[in-house]
Parts: C-alpha cells; structure tokens; sequence
C-alpha cells in the first residue's frame, strides 16, 4: 500500500477535519495570493498604461522622476530639431493648464491640454467621432473631450462647448471660446473624476489670447530600426539642458522610489501568511499524528517501512496545501478586485491604473510558497511519526 493510499483513506475517513483544513488553508492562500500580486500590480499596470500611450520616450526639463516639472523651451521649434533625428519617429508636445467648461447650462472645471508636434495624438484613444485636425481652418477651435465630460455635460460629437482658460473662481480677462466637439476620448493618465477637454496648439492659443508658451512635457515615438534607448540618447546629446526617459528607464524609477512600499508589505504580508499556513497545517498534522499514534505504531509493527510512513504524512500534507491553494485562486481573484476598488479610489491616481494585477509568474511564486509551505507543515508530524518506540506505543493503546 502506497502513501498516497494511505493519505487519500485517512482524508476520506476524516472528512470534516479535511475539509475544515483545506477551507482554512484557501482563505490564508487567496490573501498570499493577493500578496503577490500586490507586489507588482502597479508597476505592470502602469508600464502597460505608458506602453499603451504610444509613445516610449518623455523629454522634460526637470531631473529626477521625470513628471512635468519645469517648461521646455522652444517647444514648437524643438519639434522640428527632434523629428530631423533619425532615432525619431513622431513627437507630441504637450500644455497644461486649467479650464472650465459650460454646456446645456452646466459649468464644470476642466484640465485643459493642448497638444502640438507631428503626432496624431497626445496620449489619448478616440471612442466616438474623430481626431482633431491641426492643420485644418475652422471657424471656432475643435475639441476633444474625455468620457467623463461627455458624461457630466450632456454632450457628445458635434456638439459645442464654452471653453475658458484658468482655475474656476479666478478672474480672467480672456473670455471664453465656443469650441467644437470633434470626438470623445480615453485619456491614458485621467485620474477619477477628472474632467479633460483637449485641443490642437492653435486652439490653446486661442484660449489663452495669443501664443502658449514654454511647453510642459514632450512625447517621443522612436523609430523602429533605432528604439527608445538611442533616441534618449540622441535626445540628449542634441539638447543636453533636457532629460529624455524611455519608458523601461520611467518604470525603473518609479519602482525604486515610488512603489517601493507596496513591494515591501507584500512581501511581509506574504512571508506572514505563509507561516500562518505552515503553522495551521502543522497543527492539524500533528493532532492528527498523536490521534492515530497506536494506527500508525500498528503499520510499523506489521512491517511498513518508516518511509511509508513519512510519503504518507506528506501526501497528507500536499492534499490539505494543494486543494487549499487552488481553491485559492478563484477566490483570491475575487479578494483581489474587491481591495483593488477599494485602493483606486485614493484621490490623484489614474483611473485605469490597478494594484492587484494578474502575471503568470504570480503563479509560480503562489505554488512555490506552497511546496515549502507544506514541506515545513509536515516536519514536525513526520519526525513524531518516525521516532516514536513502536512497542511503548502500542503498549499505552492497549492500556488506555
């Protein structure tokens, strides 16, 4: 009779016991499961929102996280010295500034961006109507509008919006303009609840009465024979006052100082969790053991090998870890999307931005926790079940 016969007779005999201990084991699993996705749910998540942009270089003005910090200057002319580079693929330039906007009697603030440069975007993906038009004349400016505000102002495609420059409260002697509403847009990097409307640089001009300035941020789209490390560098070799990123040097950075705390306590709640593990399957184990000490003393006596005895305790063991840690899964899933609600709602963080975020090597990690996490389970029981004197044993069965 194998170990696995064994393990798999005693779960069916002990039912109520296995399944007490393979539902305690899923529900500290699905926490260390959401553990490890903790640890580097933002990081991917926002690689795949900067990937998703379209563009893999940013060029600013300031050192350190590269965020706009200080304005470019030159924007419009530093267009045409990057596009002259053969690293470069496509640039947008990028204005910054607060608005409001009015429509169908409702008045609500705005982030206003302006976008310029050879790009077909600034970082956003048209969902109804069209993309603006830089270079087309028109009567009154063209806008692009998030969901939010297409949501907020009753308005969609075609329809016309009044449009002011400057933070809502404060006095402005340029007045607003009628924009028309081209299209509505997802903004990659929209935070929850923020209102973004998005014109072409002719149109902030308008908005501001006349030129818009140093610029805020530039988007660099390399080209496909150079990719994003040349083009930095080209960058900053012809301008060395700016500082150019890719996005695996952006990731980088944000992984060492920003999300450094999230890595951290995952990997605490995670080391915590596993003891909890090994600690309740040990116990189970052992009570088990010390329950059946004249069974197993009896298998001994009639000539089953010691490690029969060891391969069934841990089969034991890989029952109760492994139907717990699968059942883990689903329901770690769950956990995971109702604490992801939950954090998203921090105010000044992209909307589409997640904490917990599914990898397969998320997987491998969740199953080699568990391995050592029942190996360390099964320690104390199988040196119980191995040392103890067989004929003492059974002697004390007898007399109690």
């Amino acid at each position: 009779m194998t170990g696995w016969t064994l393990a798999r007779r005693t779960a069916a005999r002990y039912k109520t016991r296995t399944a007490l201990a393979i539902a305690g084991v899923a529900v500290i699993g699905a926490l260390n499961f959401d553990m490890i996705l903790l640890s580097r749910g933002l990081l991917v998540s926002f690689s795949e929102l900067l990937d998703e942009m379209g563009f893999d270089v940013r060029v600013t003005s300031g050192n350190g996280v590269p965020v706009p910090r200080q304005p470019i200057p030159g924007g419009d002319a530093l267009t045409g010295m990057l596009r002259r580079l053969p690293e470069v693929d496509q640039v947008a330039v990028l204005w910054f500034d607060a608005g409001t906007a009015e429509a169908n009697g409702m008045s609500r603030p705005i982030t206003l961006l302006g976008a310029g440069g050879s790009a077909p975007t600034g970082g956003w993906t048209i969902v109804a109507g069209r993309n603006l038009e830089a270079g087309a004349a028109r009567a009154m400016p063209e806008v692009i509008v998030s969901r939010s505000v297409a949501d907020e102002l009753g308005v969609a495609p075609g329809s016309r919006l009044l449009v002011r420059s400057g933070a809502a409260r404060e006095t402005s002697v340029v007045p607003g303009i009628e924009c028309g509403i081209a299209g509505v847009a997802d903004f990659t990097f929209e935070s929850a609840g923020e209102l973004t409307v998005a014109t072409t640089a002719a149109g902030f001009d308008a908005l501001h009465g006349g030129g818009h300035g140093d610029a805020d941020l530039v988007l660099v789209r390399s080209s496909p024979e150079a990719g994003p490390d040349a083009a930095a560098r080209a960058i900053m070799q012809l301008r060395p006052d700016l500082h150019a990123y890719s996005n695996a040097d952006l990731v980088e950075q944000f992984n060492r100082n920003n999300f450094a705390y999230f890595r951290q306590i995952s990997t605490v709640l995670s080391t915590t969790t596993a003891l909890f593990t090994a600690l309740l399957v040990a116990t189970l184990l052992t009570v088990a053991v010390n329950h059946r000490l004249g069974e197993i003393a009896a298998l001994r006596a009639i000539g089953i090998a010691r490690r029969r005895i060891v391969s069934m305790l841990l089969w034991e063991s890989a029952v109760l870890v492994g139907a717990g840690g699968l059942l883990a899964l689903p329901l770690g899933g769950v956990f995971a999307v109702l604490l992801d609600g939950i954090l998203r709602r921090m105010p000044g963080l992209p909307e589409r931005l997640h904490f917990f975020v599914f990898e397969p090597r998320a997987l491998l990690l969740h199953a080699a926790l568990l391995l050592i996490t029942g190996l360390l389970a099964a320690a104390y029981p199988v040196r119980v079940a191995v040392v103890m004197p067989i004929a003492d044993t059974l002697r004390r069965e007898v007399i109690s």
